[in-house]
């Protein structure tokens, strides 16, 4: 179990009033997903004044009614590593008003058995579980986006994950932005000319980590004809097994380009010059890929 103070976290403190004081949070998984049914239990030193409650459908939870003194609060759930986070409830005084509700913050569990990094080796990229999202403004108000939905590809990790690399290539003609018409367009010579530049192609080689947990990886894109360096800020968001015995990793990746810069220059504007699509493009991808046994 591990400690949230050994990180450097102060303890958290709760103030308690004639009603006792109330503490909220929410429970997540380490990528931020919220984590429903999770057991939330305070447990005074003393042994009085302890409270247990469960997370909701959103993650969030409430403890009420704590009594003064130092306390440890433990979160745990099924399928994942138990937390445990130091907490000091104040008795009722002058420093805060009474009945007074803590936010004590995010509450990240990890997967049991999950890695923080993939094992060496040939990760072939599962379409199926794979997600490419590309994200425009519109008249410069609302984001439309659109979904790439044919992806495959490999991942070579390393026996030194930086030295790992990439391999991707994406269906241009894939392109779904639920509109029919809008797609027809984007798969035009306008944008995507996907008659004449069927794959978009990824290669990257090479990781930096950022500092924070998370990778920079330094790849070369060729859309519609052009090929350009567009880094991509990366995360392992795990590993684990699959029901039919096969060892999976998953990445989120998010990277941001231009329109300009891959020949795509098509617009139209309105009003004070407003373009009607803007140039720059947001990229999220969720990835999912099997060790090749």
């Amino acid at each position: 179990m591990r400690l949230a103070e050994d990180g450097g976290t102060p303890p958290a403190a709760v103030q308690a009033g004639p009603g006792g004081a109330r503490a909220h949070g929410v429970v997540l998984t380490r990528d931020g997903w919220p984590l429903p049914g999770a057991s939330v239990t305070l447990l005074a030193t003393d042994g009085a004044g302890s409270a247990r409650t469960t997370s909701g459908s959103d993650g969030r939870f409430v403890l009420a009614h704590l009594e003064p003194g130092p306390a440890t609060l433990l979160v745990a759930c099924a399928g994942h590593e138990p937390e445990a986070r130091s907490v000091v409830v104040h008795a009722p005084g002058a420093t805060r008003p009474e009945d007074v509700v803590v936010d004590v913050g995010e509450l990240r569990l990890t997967r049991v058995g999950a890695a923080d990094l993939p094992a060496a080796g040939r990760w072939v990229i599962d379409p199926d579980h794979t997600s490419l999202v590309a994200t425009a403004h519109h008249l410069g108000l609302s984001a439309v986006t659109g979904r790439l939905s044919v992806v495959e590809g490999v991942i070579e990790v390393a026996e030194v994950f930086a030295a790992s690399s990439v391999h991707v290539r994406i269906d241009a003609a894939s392109v779904d932005s639920g509109v029919a018409r809008r797609d027809e367009h984007l798969r035009s010579a306008d944008f995507l000319d996907a008659e004449h530049h069927r794959w978009i192609t990824y290669e990257g080689r090479g990781l930096l980590p950022d500092g924070v947990g998370g990778w920079r990886l330094d790849g070369q894109l060729t859309l519609n004809g052009t090929a350009r360096p567009v880094p991509l800020a990366l995360r392992c968001t795990g590993t684990g097994t699959d029901p039919w015995g096969g060892h999976r990793v998953a990445f989120q990746a998010t990277a941001q380009l231009s329109r300009d810069d891959f020949a795509m220059r098509w617009n139209q504007a309105f009003g004070l010059g407003v373009a009607v699509f803007g140039t720059t493009l947001r990229i999220t991808i969720d990835l999912e890929a099997v060790r090749e046994t």
